[in-house]
């Protein structure tokens, strides 16, 4: 292995960096689906007791090595001028609790007065998660249909879209008496994060395409003939398509530690691919393999937004430049994917350079999928200050850190012009305008430059010699950010790197890093504050899962390839 620096936290942690990130091996879909194959978890549907309208619930269990879990779907008959994917909804087409084992009738019973209702209802610790989902109306429609005329759904249409229902919510760690993740935290299938909330779309996806061949075969049946059975690629190639707020944005702020260790992982894995010293020819073929399959994702990646078309453009650039780049690279000679890597930087947009830093990570399972043991974090342990830390090497560890929040000028309107507060009927996240709404005395601490600037400036007249603790009890108003700066000085991808309040913050970088890590593909904002995505596009169905299919399944097989 060569010498290869790990990527300088300065440059990495920016938002435009971070919601130009890609899905890779480290996603936490792909780490869940690899486990369920290496431990031959077994699947089966225990109860699918729909009626004629569509209504009813059914049960979906997965067999680990020591323990079991079941997904029970609530389906509901949603009229459309009630089907929202607002937070602030209250009726969906679809609901579900991930159950810790196996349910008894007593628990679905129990679960049907609360799941369909979400935040009006109550669950215990025996639940995991509760999510809800609305079908794509017009897509769910045409594919019923066409099966129940006996035709198979028109795969244009499908691509254009890529999922029959998306996920609104997906709660899990506590939420509405949900267990506590330090429930669930030492289970070697959960001990990556949001292995939970994985499980639960994963086989809420089984779900779906059971629900509109059952949908398919009701409508058929009433007209005297036989629905056709869903193509079983058409079927893999639809994913659940997710829709995400702002709700999701301060996470990344909240849960410094966390995003380090996702951070740091994702870091560690492209320094030590970097530093392989010979590629072999399996390798070459890999990396050849997933660039061309990848390609297609970018192809039929499709949104309206101005931001992500702007994105889109540019990365389709970035491959035609790959492209030229490739046809003359010897992928043989030393150190190729830090020269690959090296050469992206100086001639890509964010965009293309995080791309390549995904892909080049794809032959080396070996190399990298152990970085995943690391991504967790003990939420139960509390970071205390040290109070004996002298304020010479505080002020050092500023001037590193938030050096560019320190020179930034916070007097003027437009580097505080927004502020984060939340929002009184949903208690959710909500980005407001500082100087046209009466919110500032509401604002939540998600802006940790402006703190660190202040904290700075508080500490101007203080001697190096002098001691934290000191300066804490002269001025406790800086105690959250000076305990936080002290977590950063451990945790070097703990904090994001720019202003999170200027009028220039677009939020969907942060949600954009976020499901990245999740393993989403294809985002669509909407705006600079909500988007869409798919989850599991092109994943095998529990039935099909194997552990050759397990992995590389995010990349869609070459057009004209075997399936």
């Amino acid at each position: 292995m060569a010498d290869v620096s790990r990527r300088d936290p300065k440059m990495v942690m920016r938002l435009a960096r971070l919601g130009s990130m890609h899905q890779s091996r480290l996603s936490f879909m792909r780490i869940l689906t690899r486990r369920l194959a290496r431990e031959n978890w077994r699947f089966e549907k225990t109860a699918f007791e729909i009626d004629s309208t569509g209504v009813g619930h059914a049960v979906y269990t997965a067999h680990g090595p020591e323990r079991s879990y079941s997904l029970i779907a609530y389906a509901h008959d949603l009229p459309p001028e009630k089907r929202s994917d607002r937070v602030i909804a209250e009726a969906w087409d679809a609901t579900f609790t991930l159950f810790d084992g196996v349910p008894t009738d007593a628990d679905i019973e129990r679960l049907s007065h609360n799941i369909p209702v979400q935040e009006a209802g109550r669950v215990t610790g025996s639940e995991l998660s509760v999510s809800r989902a609305n079908r794509s109306v017009r897509l769910w429609e045409h594919v019923v249909s066409e099966l129940a005329e006996g035709r198979q759904p028109s795969t244009e249409k499908i691509d254009a879209v890529g999922y029959l229902m998306r996920t609104t919510a997906v709660y899990g760690s506590g939420k509405l008496g949900a267990a506590d993740r330090e429930m669930i935290a030492d289970r070697p299938e959960f001990r990556a994060p949001f292995q939970v909330e994985m499980l639960s779309v994963y086989l809420t996806r089984w779900f779906v395409t059971d629900l509109v061949q059952y949908m398919a075969d009701t409508r058929a049946a009433a007209n005297g003939v036989q629905a056709a059975k869903l193509d079983a690629g058409i079927a893999r190639s639809m994913g659940i398509g997710n829709s995400t707020g702002l709700g999701m944005a301060p996470f990344l702020l909240n849960h410094p530690v966390l995003f380090n260790n996702w951070m740091a992982a994702r870091e560690g894995a492209i320094q030590v691919v970097r530093g392989v010293e010979k590629a072999s020819d399996a390798e070459i073929a890999v990396f050849r393999d997933v660039l061309l399959r990848n390609m297609q994702i970018v192809e039929t990646w499709q949104s309206e937004h101005p931001i992500q078309i702007e994105k889109l453009a540019a990365l389709r650039a970035d491959i035609a430049k790959l492209q030229d780049y490739l046809s003359s690279a010897d992928l043989g000679a030393d150190h190729p994917w830090d020269a690959l890597y090296t050469w992206a930087e100086q001639s890509l947009t964010l965009e293309g350079q995080e791309w390549i830093a995904s892909l080049i990570l794809e032959p080396y399972g070996e190399l990298v999928d152990a970085f995943a043991e690391g991504m967790a974090a003990d939420n139960t342990a509390t970071f205390r200050i040290a109070g004996a830390m002298k304020i010479g090497d505080l002020r050092a560890l500023l001037k590193d850190i938030y050096g560019w929040a320190i020179e930034t000028d916070w007097a003027t309107p437009a580097s505080k012009a927004r502020a984060w507060y939340v929002s009184e009927e949903k208690l959710e996240p909500r980005l407001g305008e500082r100087f046209e709404e009466p919110i500032e005395e509401y604002e939540q601490p998600l802006a940790p430059g402006r703190d660190a600037a202040q904290l700075f400036q508080a500490l101007a007249h203080w001697s190096d010699d002098a001691q934290v603790a000191d300066f804490l009890l002269r001025h406790p108003e800086h105690r959250h950010v000076l305990r936080r700066v002290q977590i950063v000085g451990r945790a070097p991808y703990a904090e994001i790197r720019d202003n999170t309040i200027s009028d220039r913050v677009l939020p969907i970088d942060m949600l954009r890093c976020k499901l990245s890590f999740f393993g989403a593909t294809k985002f669509d904002p909407r705006s600079d504050r909500w988007v869409r995505i798919c989850m599991y596009g092109n994943a095998p169905l529990p039935h099909e899962l194997t552990s050759e299919n397990a992995d590389f399944w995010v990349f869609p097989e070459l057009e004209g390839a075997a399936a």
